[in-house]
């Protein structure tokens, strides 16, 4: 008989990772692997640690399922997408599965009529997301008042289409909403003149700092209406470079404790441009796990 008890036959952390390295941690193991780097919940103020998959893009591109299944290794369990690299929703909705992940949200590109999002939420409904986000506009939607009003009237719509089919609607924003624009901000418009029932937000926070703004203030200002959050550092002003969550200036743990508290559900690491994704999001996850 095998010295080990029946409980201690369950592979170890250590043993997976060992197990992962020599590539021999096929798809049942997979699962218990990103068990194990996640640790006990309860040891965690926080846990779902989100990554947005834009982060590892170039990953992805080269091997998909290798690339998800070592992000679920790094301890990361909600995706938020961000393109679909071709696959169908029953092959994303089997890898998901297999290695015990959930994708809550994804971005999507505001379509060029109104009449281009009912493919974009039938999509996030076969992909099973509750929270379809706008990324990124143009500089037709920005720079002046009308174009922010117009652009505000467009996510109205899109709000109104996605809550009569179940789903959630948010907004993402850069640093460029923060620019002065005829005695406001695009920002401002945008929260002004959409309603804050149905356009709820996505609060990048490394792009709020960047523009000199402070996210706790903005939650504040929008409590309930900040579902969602990007987090990445930044270093100390003025260059404020992107960097790894924890290697930079933003105190995270206070951001996030405060946010849960005024509505924040989900918080995705995301680095635009990361010098080796999977090590970024490595290092990011670990210092996610001290908040």
């Amino acid at each position: 008989m095998h010295p080990r008890s029946d409980r201690e036959a369950t592979p170890t952390r250590r043993e997976l990772l060992q197990w992962l390295a020599a590539g021999v941690a096929g798809s049942t193991l997979m699962p218990a692997l990103a068990q194990a780097s996640r640790g006990d919940a309860a040891d965690r103020r926080i846990d779902n640690i989100g990554l947005q998959l834009y982060t590892v893009r170039s990953a992805l591109a080269k091997d998909l399922e290798g690339t998800i299944a070592a992000v679920a290794a790094a301890g990361i369990s909600e995706l938020e997408f961000a393109g679909y690299y071709g696959k169908s929703p029953a092959w994303w909705s089997e890898v998901l599965k297999k290695y015990a992940l959930t994708a809550p949200a994804t971005h999507e590109a505001l379509p060029a009529a109104d009449s281009g999002w009912s493919a974009i939420f039938d999509r996030a409904k076969g992909m099973g997301h509750g929270i379809v986000i706008v990324p990124f506009v143009g500089t037709d939607y920005r720079g002046t008042r009308a174009n922010w009003m117009r652009l505000a009237e467009r996510l109205n719509t899109g709000a109104e289409q996605a809550k009569a089919v179940g789903l959630q609607f948010a907004y993402h924003n850069h640093d460029f909403e923060f620019a002065p624009v005829e005695g406001t901000t695009g920002y401002e418009i945008l929260t002004a003149q959409t309603d804050a029932s149905l356009v709820k937000l996505e609060l990048d926070m490394y792009w709020a700092v960047k523009a000199g703004r402070d996210p706790l203030q903005l939650m504040t200002a929008h409590a309930g209406r900040v579902i969602c959050c990007h987090v990445k550092d930044a270093s100390a002003a003025p260059e404020r470079t992107m960097m790894d969550v924890g290697a930079g200036t933003i105190d995270f743990k206070t951001l996030l404790a405060k946010g849960r508290a005024m509505g924040l559900k989900h918080w995705f690491i995301e680095h635009d441009q990361p010098a080796d994704p999977l090590a970024s999001i490595r290092a990011s996850a670990a210092a996610m796990r001290q908040y």
